[in-house]
């Protein structure tokens, strides 16, 4: 695989729902290990629009290992609020997969403009550079790595090229 033929970073995906009350801490507002709870459900049902299930991937032997985590907090999210998760691919090869996240504060009118995470069906997508609905709220990334079942590292393209194909058809 060339780098240059994919673009990178990948289109926005983005998924909506609104925070629950356990989300929340006793100063009423996201508690912040929550955000690193969304960033896996924006990457999972990123891949899920890919049509791959994590569950699938770790029937195979494939297991995505957090390697490293960033979160950068602007303003806090709060309970019932309706937010986004908007999750892109940053950085991919045969060996290793990193993410960009932002997550933002849907307005009622912004609510239809963003996929909500409890739909089937494939989630709304933004082009790079594209103005991503609702207010910023916090971004961050994470960075993984593709291992065996005994985490040891392994090449996605030689031991699921399904879904590694699918990933860089993604990213033309």
């Amino acid at each position: 695989m060339a780098r240059e033929q994919l673009q990178l970073p990948s289109e926005w995906h983005g998924i909506s729902f609104r925070v629950r009350y356990q989300e929340n801490d006793p100063m009423g507002v996201v508690y912040h290990t929550n955000y690193l709870n969304w960033f896996e459900l924006g990457r999972t049902e990123m891949i899920r629009d890919l049509g791959f299930r994590y569950r699938d991937m770790e029937a195979a032997g494939v297991l995505l290992p957090l390697i490293d985590a960033s979160l950068s907090y602007g303003r806090p999210a709060r309970y019932d609020d309706r937010v986004a998760v908007y999750t892109r691919i940053v950085n991919f090869s045969r060996l290793r997969i990193d993410y960009e996240y932002k997550i933002h504060l849907l307005a009622d009118e912004d609510r239809n403009l963003v996929g909500d995470a409890s739909a089937v069906g494939p989630r709304i997508t933004f082009p790079d550079g594209a103005e991503l609905p609702g207010e910023p709220l916090t971004g961050g990334s994470t960075k993984h790595v593709w291992v065996s079942r005994e985490f040891t590292p392994v090449r996605l393209d030689k031991v699921l090229p399904q879904l590694y194909d699918s990933l860089v058809r993604s990213l033309q």
